[in-house]
């Protein structure tokens, strides 16, 4: 019998593509862009790879950053304390704006504000008189934080503010008295001012100024201003918090969110409705 010829191509690995594409000098055009997109989908893959597993974690960093700033803003951080141990304490609550009273029309513990207030659904649009602290739209609902002793009363409401400083807007909390009037605390966790002028609103000597600081006079007047130098040291100082030095509208900025989340417009009917509930209950 005799052999047959043997095709160049017979027995041809699949693999051969792959050699001979490796086989290409390293300086050849085919193989650098071959290896660049290789590279570029295997860096892809990976990265998101880790970002579907590590998303759990950050959802769960998320919530500790939120509950550590609302615990610091109302005074409640101990040392050596889990926060959600402390954070047992405080009760998110949801808040229809429009109306001032407590809701369950959305779930505290997910709602977001921020997106919400983009919205048109869920959401109104500020007129200029209206839009003190420069956000044009107000979401209908915002979550606020009731924080209670061993005996089930209501110490501290916590209120999520944000408005515009000079070049960015300013998001925190202010937690006040459930009188309303009194100043517990105020706290930015996000703001991108200029550090070392506005940047100083995370100053703890700066944020120490608020707390006992009074939202109204005895007739319910608007009085709370964050006001250019020093704070008057006779009565009227009692409504007024140094400004921020070369900072001037950044503080006027602080001045005008403030203002506009304690008023009508804002928490202000809220604020005036708890506080008959809460005489109500005695």
């Amino acid at each position: 019998m005799s052999e047959q010829p043997t095709s160049p191509d017979k027995g041809k690995s699949k693999a051969g593509p792959l050699r001979a594409f490796l086989a290409l000098p390293n300086e050849d055009p085919r193989k650098m862009v071959g290896v660049a997109v290789a590279l570029c989908l295997v860096c892809a893959v990976l990265v998101s790879a880790f970002a579907v597993g590590l998303r759990p974690m950050q959802e769960a960093n998320k919530v500790l950053e939120i509950r550590r700033n609302i615990l610091q803003v109302a005074g409640l951080m101990r040392p050596g304390v889990p926060i959600d141990e402390l954070f047992k304490q405080v009760e998110p609550r949801t808040v229809d704006l429009r109306t001032g009273e407590f809701t369950d029309a959305v779930d505290p513990n997910t709602f977001d504000q921020r997106q919400a207030a983009r919205d048109p659904a869920l959401s109104d649009a500020l007129t200029a008189d209206q839009d003190l602290a420069g956000i044009k739209r107000r979401s209908h609902y915002a979550v606020v934080y009731l924080v209670k002793d061993d005996a089930g009363q209501v110490t501290t409401v916590i209120l999520p503010v944000h408005g515009y400083g000079l070049w960015s807007t300013l998001y925190g909390y202010l937690a006040v008295k459930p009188d309303g009037r009194e100043i517990v605390g105020l706290q930015f966790y996000e703001h991108a001012e200029t550090p070392g002028l506005g940047g100083e609103v995370d100053n703890p000597n700066w944020r120490g100024q608020w707390p006992g600081k009074l939202i109204t006079d005895e007739n319910g007047d608007l009085k709370i201003h964050v006001v250019k130098g020093a704070a008057a040291s006779g009565p009227e100082g009692a409504y007024q918090v140094d400004g921020l030095a070369g900072a001037t509208l950044t503080a006027r900025g602080v001045d005008n969110l403030v203002r506009y989340w304690v008023d009508k417009d804002g928490f202000g009917p809220f604020l005036k409705n708890l506080q008959k509930e809460l005489a109500q209950d005695g």
